[in-house]
């Protein structure tokens, strides 16, 4: 006879199982990627209504053709003021550096000043965020980071940063839902935060 707070076997191996992945996950050494392409992140958007596609293709093209000429003109003034030529190499202006450091998502953790009892709320949100990668970047809007800061400039300090970007989420996990469990059970919920 199984006591009512026993839990059945298997179902204990697979408990046992994802908290050691857990363990070795957030323990796992940082190694950047060679290619910034590598760093891309695809999130899943959901879609409410869709828009009329030749429409918003006219209004795309529209506006792109402005963007283009506004930042032609403005990285043009741009090379000129640091006495660059037109044609030197595109530097992507304003953007934070990518991290290059080392440590573990433990460590960031840690650094950034999680409790250890929110690590597992934390690790899932990073996890299905960033893979845990601190130079993801989402190829669509431009989020940054573990945890896919929008706009990037909203974290202090640099958004690829572990630490930094850990610092920013907590704030965000306690001032929009309270705690890190309940951010992880909005994200269960929604799939995104």
């Amino acid at each position: 006879m199984i006591a009512p707070f026993a839990l059945p076997s298997a179902q204990a191996s697979d408990e046992a199982l994802a908290y050691q992945e857990f363990q070795e996950r957030i323990h796992q050494e940082f190694i950047p990627n060679e290619s910034p392409e590598a760093d891309l992140v695809y999130a899943e958007v959901p879609v409410v209504q869709l828009p009329d596609p030749e429409e918003e293709r006219r209004k795309a093209e529209k506006a792109a053709a402005e963007q283009a000429k506004k930042d032609a003109e403005t990285a043009k003034k741009a090379a000129e003021e640091a006495g660059q030529s037109p044609d030197g190499a595109a530097t992507e202006v304003g953007a934070p550096p990518k991290f290059t450091g080392g440590g573990s998502p433990a460590e960031w953790m840690a650094a950034a000043g999680i409790a250890e009892g929110d690590w597992g709320y934390v690790d899932f949100i990073a996890s299905k965020e960033s893979s845990w990668n601190p130079n993801a970047t989402n190829a669509s809007s431009g989020a940054c980071g573990l945890i896919q800061a929008y706009p990037c400039s909203k974290v202090p300090g640099n958004g690829y940063d572990p630490v930094d970007n850990l610092r920013w989420a907590s704030g965000y996990a306690t001032d929009r839902y309270g705690s890190w469990k309940d951010a992880y059970a909005f994200w269960t919920a929604n799939h995104w935060w």
